[in-house]
């Protein structure tokens, strides 16, 4: 039986994943932060889809502590911030959310954990197209460090390489990225039309729902390695 546990699982495509993983039949486990003032709504939501709510507090023997009594067969890391939300975390005067202690260090925390469990899960991780060289930005260079301590890790892993990510469906406001998505939808298509098909596959934005799908599937079919875009 697949046990998968979820974190980020609040997050635009987390929810899917949740959602994708139980229509499969999946005993879907999502994690949702204990302090999140949602945290009575997500429960219901994830019920609602056959899921339950996990809020284990993101301290490595807590952890570390949950998948080894949970034994997951997937562990799933789809974490990530925002510029916005780590100043507005500033702004509050709460712990550090950027991208060193959100991308990197949440996603690595899980990994550990995961490592540490005893059932050898597969480690599912959500990075970013332009992952995988060396230098880039703040961002980059975060999945770039979760993806070498993965790779070093000894557990089986699945790393895919979307580019944007986006939709009418996503719950959190964000006009420039629904902007800049559509310019890319339209290059996309053109490059379609023009015979540029893997380019065209490789940066055409995917909804939530389209790459949680695509990432259930190639997680439960047991691929491996690094799926970049153009694969999806």
């Amino acid at each position: 039986m697949v046990i998968a546990f979820v974190a980020g699982a609040t997050g635009y495509t987390g929810r899917e994943v949740v959602a994708a993983l139980a229509a499969r039949g999946a005993a879907a486990v999502a994690h949702v932060r204990p302090e999140s003032s949602r945290l009575p709504e997500w429960r219901e939501r994830f019920a609602a889809l056959g899921a339950r709510v996990d809020a284990t507090a993101w301290q490595p023997d807590a952890m570390a502590a949950t998948l080894a009594a949970l034994r997951p067969t997937h562990v799933f890391a789809l974490l990530g911030t925002t510029r916005a939300r780590a100043a507005a975390a500033v702004r509050a005067g709460g712990p550090a959310a950027d991208y060193e202690a959100v991308d990197y260090g949440l996603s690595v925390l899980l990994l550990r954990a995961a490592a540490a469990c005893g059932s050898r899960p597969r480690f599912v991780y959500l990075s970013s197209l332009g992952a995988g060289g060396t230098g880039g930005n703040a961002y980059i260079r975060a999945r770039n460090r979760v993806e070498a301590e993965l790779r070093a890790s000894g557990l089986p892993f699945l790393i895919v390489r979307p580019s944007f990510i986006t939709g009418d469906d996503r719950e959190e406001s964000r006009p420039g990225e629904r902007v800049g998505a559509a310019a890319l939808d339209w290059g996309t298509r053109l490059l379609g039309a023009l015979g540029a098909r893997r380019l065209r596959d490789r940066f055409r934005p995917r909804t939530g729902r389209e790459l949680a799908a695509s990432i259930v599937r190639l997680a439960l079919e047991g691929r491996e390695g690094v799926v970049e875009a153009e694969q999806l």
